[in-house]
């Protein structure tokens, strides 16, 4: 089993995919086959190592990638066995996005140039970065990964997106002046590294620690919770899309300095 498993990753890593979590996957099905002695993929034994997970929505994506598996395989050995679709009857349900108003992001910005921290310019670097969200509609992971060299004249370079491609994302001139601004003030102080958002050792900014800044940020704005949802840092390219237009980059880079000489003060 574990070879077909390695055939079928080689495949669609050809492809373009990463997989990282689908190989977690398919390894433990391929164990959980083998110690029964299972050559072939059998519904009875997809739906036993899929229920081992504890929710719904968990054993459905184990499930699914086994299907998926299953799938692929069967078109050379029909002794693989075809497995309905669903069979946990799992429907994914999306939360309501938080679309932020203009105030609202300026609250943000304030809150991140006066956020407390051992780094002089970790201020600036967050307010910079909620600013970049708000204007271009970038997935905070895109954002965290753009290098200096990606920003261009005639925009952001965006690689390796959420479908593996590459794509150019516009910047109104003021976005990019402030861009600009927020880079030229870290050659100042002696910050380098390739990454536009870095933290003090050069090395870009980490997810987890992005988000618990982000959730400190919001209560120093004053927002508050939908019942237990707090509005996600990932909801400002919600914003984004909302207003198409070329002035969102001018609201949100309006004066980039005024925010650094009221935190340094």
């Amino acid at each position: 089993m574990m070879t077909a498993v390695e055939s079928y990753l080689a495949v669609r890593r050809a492809a373009g995919f990463t997989l990282s979590n689908t190989e977690y996957l398919l390894r433990s099905f391929a164990n959980f086959a083998n110690d029964r002695n299972q050559l072939h993929i059998l519904k009875a034994t997809a739906i036993d190592w899929a229920s081992l997970a504890e929710s719904v929505a968990q054993r459905h994506t184990r499930y699914q990638t086994v299907c998926r598996l299953a799938q692929y395989l069967r078109a050379e050995d029909a002794e693989h066995e075809s497995l309905p679709a669903n069979y946990f009857g799992y429907r994914k349900t999306r939360r309501v996005p938080h679309i932020y108003a203009r105030d609202e992001i300026e609250r943000l910005v304030v809150a991140a140039m006066r956020l407390p921290s051992s780094d002089p310019f970790q201020p600036e670097t967050y307010a910079t970065l909620i600013r970049l969200l708000a204007a271009t509609g970038l997935r905070i992971s895109e954002a965290l990964q753009l290098l200096v060299s990606d920003i261009t004249p005639n925009g952001l370079l965006i690689r390796r997106t959420k479908f593996q491609k590459t794509r150019l994302v516009p910047l109104h001139d003021s976005a990019l002046a402030g861009l600009g601004d927020y880079l030229e003030h870290r050659q100042e102080m002696g910050r380098g590294g390739d990454h536009v958002f870095a933290s003090d050792d050069g090395q870009p900014l980490m997810y987890s620690k992005v988000h618990r800044v982000f959730r400190t940020l919001l209560k120093s704005a004053g927002f508050q919770p939908t019942g237990d949802r707090w509005p996600r840092i990932h909801e400002l390219r919600q914003n984004a899309e909302s207003e198409k237009m070329p002035s969102r980059a001018l609201t949100i880079y309006r004066k980039p300095l005024e925010y650094r000489s009221r935190a340094i003060s």
